[in-house]
């Protein structure tokens, strides 16, 4: 059995083309016609392979790579194989995400099932709709009553898009996902499974039981946002749940009701945001950490993996633990009950326990 292609690449470039499209500078100008038709890496590079080092923890895989070339740290350079060349950026990481992109121009969004364009004659589509031109639509995908889909956007196979969901230009919304009560900007990129614009979790708690309260918010998500699989959004109770322009959500991540989280976040999988919480701009949320409600995590905060938020958190501030607090302070608490369990086991030692009788 053949190995699939599953994302083709583009024609093949030359290391001139990549420098220029990246802002890397060779490191030998006379290699700039010498070309690469795939990425790998480090360790694992061949001939016609692009790779990167970015952390010193790779670093010594630099003198052994078989790659063609590779976007490196100046700090790095002298470091690679002879038979690499380097392509010199302060971030490598970054140049090399971009070169990844002009070779694999399919993988960063979902596509067609099918690859097909246009609208498939298994999808239904209300007549009441509003579809630009050049919006494709995958077999079983479902657009509802006075939905607006703007061109060049995906809606991929079995997707549900409610009725009057506004999504812009240029988005992708991946197999068996559902809208709904939202506004989409342009760009954004839902992937497969997600959940959006559903009931938020809200009711009046009584000793004669749970009484639902409406939900009659919506969900907005800003240009450029992506979305993960099987992500949840909640709409809003009384306002709209927000999610700010180019933040980047991982997959199995819950956003309750009313949430508003700021421009460029990074909320990786697992982690959960309780309902009214605001996140500023550029906070980061780490795997499997969650946030109690009604709090507020200040611009550019970062709270680390597992944590559990209780209470604010101030811009800038790196919180970590269970209840979070914060880091240095969390290492200090970790660094004393470490010492005081080694002087008990000293201790034990040098005066054990006289044995029982009997």
């Amino acid at each position: 059995m053949s190995a699939p292609q599953f994302f083709p690449t583009c024609p093949v470039l030359t290391l001139a083309q990549l420098a220029e499209a990246t802002g890397a500078r060779l490191a030998e100008a006379s290699q700039g016609s010498l070309e690469v038709r795939s990425i790998a890496p480090l360790e694992g590079a061949g001939i016609g392979d692009l790779t990167f080092l970015d952390n010193a923890a790779y670093a010594k895989f630099a003198g052994e790579t078989g790659a063609t070339a590779c976007f490196i740290a100046p700090k790095f350079a002298d470091r690679l194989s002879a038979n690499c060349v380097a392509l010199i950026s302060n971030e490598p990481y970054r140049a090399f995400a971009k070169a990844a992109l002009l070779l694999f121009p399919t993988s960063a969004r979902p596509q067609s099932v099918f690859g097909a364009t246009g609208i498939s004659p298994g999808s239904y589509i209300h007549p009441e709709a509003r579809l630009e031109a050049g919006v494709i639509v995958d077999p079983g995908a479902i657009i509802g009553k006075g939905a607006e889909i703007g061109r060049g956007t995906l809606i991929g196979a079995h997707a549900v898009i409610g009725p009057e969901v506004r999504i812009g230009r240029d988005c992708a919304i991946g197999a068996h996902a559902t809208v709904v009560h939202a506004l989409i900007g342009n760009r954004v990129i839902i992937h497969t499974g997600a959940r959006i614009g559903q009931d938020g979790f809200g009711f009046a708690m009584g000793p004669m039981g749970h009484l639902k309260v409406p939900q009659i918010g919506r969900v907005i998500l800003q240009d450029d946002v992506d979305v993960g699989a099987n992500t949840t959004i909640d709409r809003g109770a009384n306002r709209d749940t927000v999610i700010g322009e180019g933040t980047k959500i991982d997959n199995l991540v819950q956003i309750a009701h009313n949430v508003t989280i700021g421009r460029h976040c990074v909320i990786v999988a697992q982690v959960g945001i309780s309902g009214s919480t605001v996140l500023e701009d550029y906070v980061v949320m780490a795997g499997q950490s969650g946030v109690a409600g009604h709090l507020r995590i200040g611009m550019a905060a970062q709270v680390g993996a597992q944590s559990g938020v209780m209470n604010d958190v101030p811009a800038g501030a790196k919180y970590l633990g269970s209840p979070a607090k914060p880091a240095r302070q969390m290492f200090r608490e970790v660094a004393a009950v470490s010492r005081l369990v080694q002087k008990g086991e000293t201790d034990l030692k040098a005066n054990p326990a006289p044995a029982s009788k009997g």
